[in-house]
């Protein structure tokens, strides 16, 4: 269905697009200096979750439904900014014994939480769904069979892709944070960082237009 030398430059177009930290990679590495590999690897499973809703949307044409409507794009960017701001904020508000390894062993519940967390932050950022609607269709072919199939193949593979670049940035990030964990000004310093990119992000979020990637 999809051609060999298409899907060659897609993993390459793919990758360099991955590489470079964008608001995913830099939760997944704020959770990662906070709380350890596992929380780490928890984001990058439920982000990519996430990534799974706006590829079949995109498949669908939820997404150019969203791009086309400044009211719907403007709704899930403030939705997704603020449950951010309240994640960043939350941590801040934290006190220095409540941060845990996870690596050191923390209940099952909470990985679940932080894994259902990253879902939400990927699914309530609209800029990811008209990434897709742009980024996809650009690799498919109408004379090879059905659009929707390409457009979910081409987007379960930049998926592979981004859990493995990902995984590479959770697993440092993680080792970071056992590190800092071991040192008690250290692990202050680590809750304010990462209380602090939480809420930058949000911001970041809510300022970005509609326009913008």
């Amino acid at each position: 269905m999809l051609d060999v030398s298409q899907m060659g430059l897609f993993v390459a177009a793919s990758l360099v697009l991955l590489v470079i930290p964008g608001p995913a990679v830099l939760y997944i590495v704020a959770r990662g200096i906070d709380q350890g590999r596992s929380a780490a690897l928890a984001s990058v499973a439920g982000v990519h979750l996430g990534t799974i809703a706006h590829v079949l949307a995109a498949a669908l044409g939820l997404s150019a439904l969203l791009a086309a409507s400044a009211t719907a794009f403007t709704a899930v960017k403030w939705a997704g900014a603020a449950y951010l701001v309240w994640l960043g904020v939350r941590r801040l508000m934290a006190s220095d014994g409540d941060k845990v390894s996870v690596d050191g062993g923390v209940a099952p519940a909470s990985l679940r939480r932080v894994f259902w967390q990253g879902v939400v932050v990927n699914v309530l950022n609209p800029k990811t769904a008209v990434f897709f609607l742009a980024f996809l269709p650009q690799f498919a072919d109408a004379s090879r069979g059905s659009l929707a199939a390409q457009l979910v193949s081409l987007g379960l593979l930049f998926i592979l892709l981004g859990v493995v670049t990902d995984g590479v940035y959770a697993l440092a990030s993680g080792t970071v944070g056992r590190l800092l964990g071991r040192s008690r000004r250290a692990a202050r310093a680590s809750r304010w960082v990462t209380g602090g990119t939480y809420i930058a992000l949000g911001i970041g979020t809510a300022a970005s237009g509609s326009t913008s990637k």
